[in-house]
């Protein structure tokens, strides 16, 4: 919860319901201090459940009702902006829960809640992959039948929120500049940026594109997946979870999708090592690729959970990327400044702590009340 006003943005509150439908569901509202307003340990049969728990939190608290409510939608098709919520909007996200079956059915329940039960807070769905909406037909396009690309098979690209909020930072900083983006956590992707403008990212049609992941296997050849189908048994559902759930860094290590477990393990398991070294080259030559794609690379950004936490990850990504004028400053990077890059290197690398939940809260004042900061 976020609060607008002459002075600027102020974070309120933050919380959490865990657990939605187990029988160990979690209930917790922080302020922005860290302070408990609530946690409870309970469990939540549904997204009405969670919702009416937290309303209820608010107002036992004495917090004001919410003026709106903004949500993260994963994949927005064809939307090019955050839109109102609507009966039209809704029937959109659900054509398109087929390119999103993981994420888009909780959202719109979430959505359709608040509708329920508190009809005259206006809502703002914030999509994902609205940033990518800009990109060159070029890099929208997969190299199939012309036809599948009007049917919406298309790189649709994800973590835009993120990006926005980076540029936003950024400022003008990032004016005329060729940049690359690497928005690292348990879910990755990078994106290329000219200008203030998208060129190209990673992630394709789903998350599931792209580098590799804490527990997805980013890009693969064609080929595996047809023949896990055909000689293996594997059903569609099987390779789903295959590919979203059990590989990239836990598939490859066998011990975990978490890289500060992988780091504090890599002189003792050579599996940890392993993932962690394809994990780092995966990003190193998308860095590359988009570095061709762009002629060239004035500033690289580190963000997202890895991305901002792990020097020792950012220091083995830019280690063979010198041809592109990439040169960290060791002591700048183990001390997690903003700017981690050598006084001589040509290119500028950053690294941002990303806050999609304040990018939301922008775009949610923007949509409703015309005034966007």
């Amino acid at each position: 919860m976020y609060e607008f006003s002459g002075a600027g943005e102020r974070l309120l509150l933050r919380g959490e319901a865990e657990n939605i439908g187990a029988p160990s569901g979690h209930l917790w509202l922080r302020t922005a201090d860290g302070s408990s307003i609530v946690d409870q340990l309970r469990p939540i049969s549904n997204h009405q459940t969670a919702l009416q728990m937290a309303l209820d939190e608010l107002k036992r608290g004495k917090y004001p009702s919410p003026a709106a409510i903004g949500h993260r939608v994963v994949n927005g098709g064809r939307h090019s902006f955050p839109q109102k919520v609507t009966a039209q909007i809704l029937t959109d996200l659900r054509n398109l829960i087929p390119l999103a079956p993981l994420h888009l059915p909780a959202e719109i329940k979430i959505m359709e809640a608040v509708a329920s039960q508190a009809p005259r807070i206006p809502q703002v769905a914030c999509f994902d992959t609205a940033f990518h909406r800009r990109l060159p037909e070029l890099a929208q396009r997969f190299p199939l039948p012309r036809r599948l690309f009007d049917e919406g098979l298309r790189r649709y690209g994800f973590h835009g929120l993120s990006y926005e909020y980076v540029l936003q930072e950024l400022g003008s900083a990032a004016k005329g500049q060729r940049l690359v983006m690497a928005h690292l956590g348990n879910g990755c992707s990078l994106a290329a940026v000219r200008d203030g403008s998208p060129v190209d990212t990673s992630m394709g049609l789903t998350p599931t594109g792209g580098v590799m992941m804490g527990t997805r296997t980013g890009d693969l050849d064609p080929g595996v997946p047809i023949y896990l189908l055909r000689e293996k048994g594997y059903d569609a559902a099987k390779l789903e979870r295959l590919v979203d759930a059990e590989s990239g860094l836990l598939g490859v290590s066998e011990l975990t999708s978490d890289m500060k477990t992988l780091l504090a393990k890599h002189n003792s398991d050579p599996r940890a090592a392993e993932a962690i070294a394809m994990f780092c080259r995966s990003i190193r030559k998308e860095i590359g690729a988009f570095a061709a794609v762009l002629g060239g690379l004035d500033i690289l950004v580190f963000t997202g959970g890895i991305g901002e936490r792990a020097p020792a990850v950012r220091e083995e990504i830019c280690r063979d990327l010198g041809h592109l004028g990439v040169r960290l400053d060791p002591v700048r990077n183990n001390a997690e400044e903003d700017i981690i890059s050598a006084a001589q290197s040509a290119c500028l690398v950053r690294v941002v702590a990303t806050n999609e939940e304040l990018m939301i809260a922008r775009h949610t004042r923007g949509v409703i009340f015309g005034n966007e900061a």
